[in-house]
């Protein structure tokens, strides 16, 4: 029987490339995001054996419909890739405004952890399951003008150590670093300077032989990409 991995945030970089990658592989792959018109691309490219249909994280009532339609079409998440994030427009503290700087955490954080409202206890009923959310370099790490992502980061760090601590035997969470890649979210902050870095589809390879080996020992643990 396939495995089925559930990808929040895979309309767009490395959400769509491990989506990609996860179907090559003979996973069934479910996923999300905001956007509806990527979104339907990815499942036009790899809709066999799938499931995608947009919603917002930090909506917890969309991620509960999304968590439950999940549940109905393809069954139970051996694997919940919590993906999804966004980065402040390059900016010191002081010029970030609240609205910004809460939309960050609301996705980022917030997000999170209405994804693991939803899916952790079917998860837990089917006696099997990892975590995996998606963290940063700067998640152990600081630079300046990016403060709102670095806290955000900092945040996955402890909440994903928490959360190893409260799930049963059988399940595992891990905090995901997935390194430097070349993406929307980098040029954001290293401009064209991003393209030097390794492309999607490239790091999805190799990033998914990271989270298909993850095992009981790596709970807790932060694992790079």
């Amino acid at each position: 029987m396939s495995k089925i991995v559930c990808i929040s945030g895979c309309s767009r970089g490395l959400g769509r490339a491990m989506a990609i990658e996860f179907h090559a592989r003979g996973w069934k792959v479910a996923g999300g995001a905001r956007n509806a018109e990527d979104l339907a691309k990815v499942n036009e490219e790899i809709g066999d054996s799938c499931f995608f249909h947009p919603f917002d994280v930090t909506k917890p009532e969309e991620v509960e419909n999304f968590a439950k339609s999940v549940n109905q079409k393809i069954g139970v998440p051996d694997l919940l890739v919590n993906n999804a994030g966004l980065i402040n427009q390059n900016a010191p503290l002081t010029k970030v405004s609240p609205e910004e700087f809460s939309s960050i955490l609301a996705v980022n954080l917030g997000g999170i952890h209405n994804m693991i409202r939803s899916f952790v206890p079917m998860m837990e009923k089917q006696g099997h399951g990892v975590i995996a959310n998606f963290s940063s370099y700067w998640g152990q790490s600081t630079a300046p003008e990016v403060g709102p992502y670095c806290a955000s980061k900092w945040g996955v760090e402890g909440l994903t150590r928490s959360l190893a601590q409260e799930l049963s035997q059988e399940l595992i969470a891990v905090a995901f670093n997935p390194g430097i890649i070349d993406t929307d979210m980098l040029r954001s902050c290293f401009g064209e300077s991003a393209s030097s870095h390794e492309k999607p589809n490239e790091w999805a390879k190799h990033a998914v032989d990271k989270l298909e080996q993850i095992n009981p020992s790596d709970n807790g643990s932060t694992i790079i990409g």
